[in-house]
C-alpha cells in the first residue's frame, strides 16, 4: 500500500520520494521574442524568436584562402631566388604560383560571396550573418596574394634567364 501526502487540490506524492522540482519561468534575457502572431480560430499563437546573427562561413573561408595565398606567394619568391643559380627556381616557383593563384582567386571569390551573403536581407525570423570585415579582409588578402605570386614568378623567371 502506497501512502501519499496530498496538497490542497494538488497531486499525491509518495512519502519517501522527493517531490519534482518546478522550473522557474524563463527570464527576459532568455525570452528573446521578436513578435507573436495569433493563429486565427484557436487560442494558440506563433512566437517568432530573436535569432542572433552568425558569422558568415564564406567570409571566414575567404580570409583563410587569402592568407594562404600570401603565405604560398612568399614560398614562390623564396624558391625563385634560391633555385635561380641551379636552374630549378623557375620550375618550382611556377608550381607554387599555380597554388598561390588558386588560393588567391578563391579568397577573392569567397570574399565577394561573403559580402553578398551578409548584405542579403531575409524575412524577420531568418538567419542573419555578420563578418563584413572578414569578407573584406579575405578579398584584399586574395588580391595581395595574387599580385605577390605573379611578381615573384616573373622575378624568378627573369633571374633564371639572366643566370
Amino acid at each position: 500500500m502506497l501512502v501519499g501526502v496530498a496538497q490542497q487540490g494538488g497531486p499525491v506524492y509518495p512519502v519517501n520520494q522527493p517531490r519534482p522540482v518546478s522550473v522557474p519561468p524563463p527570464t527576459d534575457a532568455q525570452q528573446r521574442t521578436r513578435r507573436v502572431e495569433a493563429v486565427p480560430g484557436t487560442a494558440f499563437g506563433i512566437v517568432h524568436l530573436e535569432v542572433p546573427p552568425a558569422t558568415s562561413g564564406l567570409a571566414v573561408g575567404g580570409l583563410i584562402a587569402g592568407i594562404a595565398s600570401i603565405v604560398v606567394s612568399f614560398v614562390v619568391l623564396c624558391f625563385g631566388l634560391v633555385g635561380a643559380q641551379d636552374g630549378w627556381g623557375a620550375w618550382a616557383a611556377g608550381a607554387f604560383t599555380v597554388l598561390a593563384v588558386s588560393a588567391g582567386v578563391a579568397g577573392v571569390a569567397l570574399g565577394i560571396l561573403g559580402r553578398r551573403q551578409i548584405r542579403q536581407v531575409g524575412p524577420a525570423a531568418s538567419m542573419r550573418f555578420q563578418g563584413k570585415g572578414l569578407a573584406s579582409a579575405g578579398f584584399i588578402c586574395g588580391i595581395v596574394g595574387l599580385v605577390i605570386a605573379l611578381l615573384a614568378f616573373f622575378a624568378a623567371v627573369g633571374l633564371q634567364v639572366a643566370a
